[in-house]
């Protein structure tokens, strides 16, 4: 479990929001925190922080997730927790749900680049620590997806599609692995004040968002981390941020057409 003080954490995205907090968190509580982000500077600004490791990394390299853990184990030890973090999100574009522009580059598919970074990414993650843990007979890992992985977020259909994959594939290592001794955890908040939604670091805004996913309020990246570490130690495969969620999700599998219909409502009270 992720209780012992010096065990070894990986957090992916850790430059900002959600990974940012994460990465102080679990360094107060006397982990030894990498911190990896495909930006380099923030990396480094929050690895000094913490008296952490920075890695810059593009988590769509399968081969550099690999080279990072080989690197963590060699030089630091064991890997306890690994936690990918690193996500992207655009919205649709002017031809809807089926978009293609607006990935990371203009040029980009936006479905190609969110299934890389929103799904892809955890698969090599996964690959790479899991046989280190069955070695060792343990591990943690938390995969963090989306309140739009159990429902939907209006206006992103490629966030939804991927956000859904990610808690499809955090099932199945929860199923595989976990008589091995491997805790698999899954994260899926709804509006968290951070870049994903249009809030810079530290703005500590408490309002906004867009698509409507402001609507059951806006936590603070720090508070996110702290719900996420304390239910991940109690062992929880899925973590929610946002208890409104669970309601939710019983209302949809209860009758799943009248909550599309709710959903087209809602849809259209927002502004265009």
């Amino acid at each position: 479990m992720i209780d012992k003080r010096g065990d070894v954490a990986i957090v992916t995205g850790g430059g900002h929001g959600i990974g940012r907090a994460l990465c102080r968190r679990l360094a107060a509580d006397g982990m030894q925190v990498v911190v990896a982000d495909i930006e380099g500077e923030a990396a480094r600004t929050v690895a000094a922080e913490i008296n952490g490791t920075a890695k810059e990394i593009d988590v769509c390299d399968e081969s550099a997730i690999v080279r990072m853990v080989e690197d963590v184990e060699t030089r630091i030890g064991p890997i306890e927790l690994f936690i990918s973090n690193a996500g992207v999100a655009f919205g649709d574009g002017e031809s809807g749900s089926v978009s293609k522009e607006g990935g990371l580059n203009p040029i980009d598919d936006r479905w190609q680049t969110s299934w890389n970074v929103n799904v892809m990414a955890q698969v090599y993650a996964a690959r790479a620590v899991i046989p280190r843990m069955l070695q060792r007979g343990g591990g943690h890992i938390v995969n963090i997806a989306s309140a739009a992985g159990l429902l939907s977020q209006i206006g992103d259909a490629a966030y939804s599609t991927t956000k859904h994959a990610s808690v499809g594939l955090s099932e199945s290592l929860a199923i595989n692995y976990g008589d091995d001794g491997i805790t698999v955890s899954v994260v899926c908040p709804q509006a968290v004040a951070t870049r994903l939604i249009g809030m810079e670091d530290d703005s500590n805004a408490t309002e906004g968002g867009f698509g409507g996913n402001e609507i059951d309020g806006i936590l603070q990246a720090e508070e996110v981390a702290d719900i996420i570490v304390e239910q991940a130690r109690e062992g929880r495969f899925m973590i929610l941020t946002h208890p409104k969620v669970a309601t939710y999700i019983q209302r949809k599998s209860g009758d799943y057409d009248r909550w599309i219909g709710g959903m087209r409502k809602f849809r259209r009270s927002l502004p265009k």
